[in-house]
């Protein structure tokens, strides 16, 4: 189907006037037979693709969201469009379950669930009879362990989605630079895709960095952002106990403030996350377990008590802010330690003896444990080839390696991994110290070419504000001042003029004010 037909579909069916170019892309190639991987930002459209995809494709759509919260929302999207769709989630009772799933075979529904769901055989079944014609995995960064919030859950959608024999597959995410898209393809066995990217630009979110001495000036400075900056905002830590000292600290400022972190209780989460939507607090002090599925458009400003592993993280944590396209801020306060105190997070080594032990296990077909360190192995060994998932979430031996090749190949990748991550923190760490146009510096980082300068960053702010200061004297000449007798000109640092004084040393005057009053004079 051309494009002009899919932006009349889209019209007609969906109500939308026009798509960005990206959707038309995405679509087009979708009903057209080809897998796809679209990188789109919050608020880009990216339920339209699969909405339209699936309009033109024979069967049930299978659309794997990761958040109840999520299907329920586009859940209601659908309906309210007049299409058939259903969810198939655990909070259902066994009868609506049933009955979903029955529905599930009707031709044209859209079927929302969880990747658990498909590893349920009775659903896989189903969905299998209805022979499905397209089958679309949302937030699919969480299938890559180089995003930030991997899901080990996600690992074995390609296998499911083998088994299901859907033609077409869908991948759609909100930010994915290089590394993370490549992992994504592979992992979801996407063939040959047409990867789309969107503009990643948010122009009306300013971008700021502020670098602090200590870890108190780091608190000094989120009481003052607190209180300079208007409407809801969220302040995230690195650590549960940097998101409640945060929260105590604004707390005892007098600013309504909550706390949200996976260390409390899920009753108190729930009461955090509601206080913060409803407005009852203005404030909400985190790690990143709070952010996904929420939907609050008018978050005013982000700031980032540490530094993020990577730009991939930062840029998904400030896009929580502005999502109703009014102006907002995103900051970031960093110390030059907390680079080296974040090496830790970005490691992704996975032990030696875990790949054995694993690896042992999956040759004689034994069971395999479910802690943290079994399962990176277990992805791991697929990810050589040694192992295979398979459409009920079991990993079975393929033969294709020897154990011992299996665990000089796992560290071999391991180095390779780490090696990247580490480049990755260190963009992170540019981006902080950059001295130009931070926003071309992030979206460059994804690709886009951005020149700048964008002229809402604390960077090119402080270029024009540079650009407007007449330097009244020169570096090094003789001048005097009635407070202060005669000195010398030292520099200029924006607006700002340093003159060694003979009598007084340094002091610091604003060159406005300079001007205005005089407050200078040439030495003869």
């Amino acid at each position: 189907m051309n494009k002009k037909a899919v932006a009349e579909l889209a019209r007609v069916r969906l109500g939308f006037e026009r798509l960005r170019p990206g959707q038309l892309r995405a679509v087009a190639a979708a009903a057209g037979g080809r897998d796809v991987l679209a990188v789109l930002p919050t608020g880009g459209g990216k339920s339209a693709i699969y909405e339209l995809a699936g309009l033109m494709r024979a069967g049930p759509t299978v659309v794997v969201s990761p958040l109840i919260a999520l299907q329920d929302d586009q859940l209601a999207h659908l309906r309210a469009a007049g299409l058939p769709a259903i969810v198939l989630n655990s909070h259902q009772s066994v009868g609506a379950h049933a009955a979903a799933l029955a529905a599930s075979c009707d031709a044209d529904t859209f079927v929302f669930l969880s990747p658990e769901q498909l590893s349920n055989a009775r659903t896989r079944e189903a969905l299998q009879h209805a022979r499905p014609g397209l089958f679309v995995v949302d937030e699919a960064h969480l299938i890559s362990q180089w995003g930030h919030d991997f899901r080990t859950d996600y690992m074995r959608l390609g296998a499911q989605a083998d088994a299901l024999e859907v033609p077409v597959r869908i991948a759609l995410t909100a930010t994915a630079a290089q590394p993370v898209r490549l992992e994504i393809c592979r992992r979801l066995g996407l063939r040959e895709p047409e990867v789309v990217v969107g503009d990643f630009d948010r122009p009306h979110i300013e971008l700021a960095v502020r670098r602090v001495g200590s870890v108190g000036e780091k608190y000094r400075e989120a009481e003052r952002a607190a209180a300079e900056l208007a409407g809801p905002g969220i302040v995230y830590a690195a650590t549960h106990a940097g998101a409640q000292a945060a929260h105590d600290v604004l707390a005892s400022a007098g600013h309504k403030v909550t706390l949200y972190h996976a260390g409390l209780s899920p009753r108190v989460r729930r009461e955090s996350m509601t206080a913060y939507l409803d407005g009852s607090v203005r404030i909400v002090a985190a790690t990143v377990a709070f952010g996904m599925g929420i939907d609050k458009p008018d978050v005013r400003w982000v700031l980032h008590m540490d530094p993020p592993a990577s730009l991939d993280a930062y840029y998904q944590e400030l896009g929580r802010a502005g999502r109703d396209d009014e102006a907002a801020h995103a900051r970031l306060l960093f110390r030059p330690e907390d680079f080296g105190a974040a090496v830790h997070l970005t490691s992704r080594s996975v032990r030696s003896d875990a790949v054995a032990r694993v690896a042992e296990l999956l040759a004689v077909g034994s069971d395999v444990g479910a802690t943290r360190q079994l399962t990176a192995a277990l992805v791991r060994l697929v990810d050589l080839g040694a192992a295979v998932w398979d459409a009920g979430g079991d990993v079975r031996w393929t033969g294709a390696l020897s154990v011992a090749a299996a665990i000089a190949a796992s560290e071999a990748e391991t180095e390779r991994e780490n090696e990247v991550e580490r480049s990755r923190l260190e963009m992170m760490r540019r981006y902080a110290e950059h001295a130009g146009c931070r926003r071309s510096f992030l979206l460059s980082y994804f690709g886009q070419d951005y020149r700048g300068p964008c002229g809402n960053c604390d960077n090119d702010r402080l270029a024009q504000t540079q650009e407007s200061i007449v330097e009244p004297f020169a570096v090094g000449e003789r001048v005097a001042s009635d407070r202060w007798g005669e000195g010398t000109v030292q520099r200029y640092d924006g607006d700002q003029v340093t003159v060694l004084f003979d009598a007084h040393g340094y002091r610091d005057l604003l060159v406005p004010v300079v001007v205005e009053r005089r407050l200078l004079r040439h030495v003869v």
